[in-house]
């Protein structure tokens, strides 16, 4: 990996924004962001909401969560998650500094 491991993730203000529009009304929820096996080029991520399980790393920022697991955390380091609403849709999206190729959907990648 290209990226120091203790370098974590960043959330943008954007992100933290729509995640506070998707939880309103309700209980606030984290964002889960994780890494998983498969996909078109090896790895996908996983974005949810989902409850903060104990050993996860917490970002947070005016009363919004997002939430990285630590098996996650190292495909994660120093990547940037973002909010994009484009012509092709709206969606959560990772800027990873550790992927040495992605697909074109950007959901997958490899390292």
């Amino acid at each position: 990996m290209n990226v120091e491991l203790n370098l974590p993730p960043r959330v943008t203000e954007r992100a933290f924004q729509r995640l506070a529009e998707i939880n309103e009304g309700g209980p606030a929820r984290p964002l889960r962001v994780a890494v998983a096996g498969g996909g078109c080029s090896g790895f996908q991520y996983d974005i949810r909401l989902d409850d903060a399980a104990e050993d996860d790393l917490l970002l947070q920022s005016d009363g919004q969560t997002v939430v990285v697991d630590p098996v996650s955390l190292p495909f994660l380091a120093g990547a940037t998650i973002d909010f994009a609403d484009e012509l092709i849709g709206a969606r959560f999206t990772i800027d990873n500094p550790n992927a040495s190729s992605s697909c074109g959907c950007g959901t997958s990648f490899s390292i």
